[in-house]
Formats: structure tokens, C-alpha cells, sequence
């Protein structure tokens, strides 16, 4: 367990701003996760290009509407600081 969520949490960080985990938008993620019927997926919003405050708000939201729009909705956002910082943050979406 320790270690899956240390290999996510590495590919996580490494992946560019305002993409999902893995280098998918929200939107592809929803898509696929409605496409593929899965009952909840976790997806990471990467808060350490730009405008830390606003642009992780940004990107959350834009996240939320996709999923939303997808029939899913916000069961945890996670944040993931390190050294201080904020990184991003995990967030958990269940179909309605």
C-alpha cells in the first residue's frame, strides 16, 4: 500500500500543470472513467505552476465541472504539501 501510493504520489508531481494524473485533462478522465463504468476515480490537480491560489482553485473547479458533467461527484480533495509547499491535491469522485 505504502509503496502504490508513493509511486502515485511520484508520478503525480511529475506530471505538467493543469493535467490530471498520468497526463490526462479532467475532462479525458471523466470521460474515460464514465466510458469504462468505474464506480470512483482519483485524479491529481497540480498546484505548483502559476498562480498557486487561484490557479489551483481554477483547476479544481474546472475538474469538478467535468466530472459533474459526467455523473460523478466530489466525495475528497486531499492536498499534498511538501516541505511546506503546496503540490496539488487528490481528489476522489464517485458516480451518482
Amino acid at each position: 500500500m505504502t509503496r502504490t501510493l508513493l509511486l502515485a504520489l511520484l508520478l503525480a508531481v511529475a506530471v505538467p500543470a493543469h493535467a490530471g494524473l498520468f497526463g490526462k485533462s479532467p475532462e479525458q478522465a471523466a470521460t474515460e472513467a464514465e466510458r469504462e463504468q468505474l464506480p470512483a476515480v482519483t485524479i491529481w490537480v497540480d498546484a505548483t505552476w502559476g498562480f498557486r491560489k487561484s490557479g489551483a482553485a481554477n483547476d479544481l473547479s474546472a475538474a469538478h465541472k467535468a466530472f459533474y458533467a459526467h455523473g460523478y461527484h466530489v466525495v475528497g480533495v486531499q492536498p499534498y504539501i511538501e516541505n511546506g509547499d503546496l503540490q496539488g491535491f487528490f481528489v476522489t469522485y464517485e458516480k451518482r
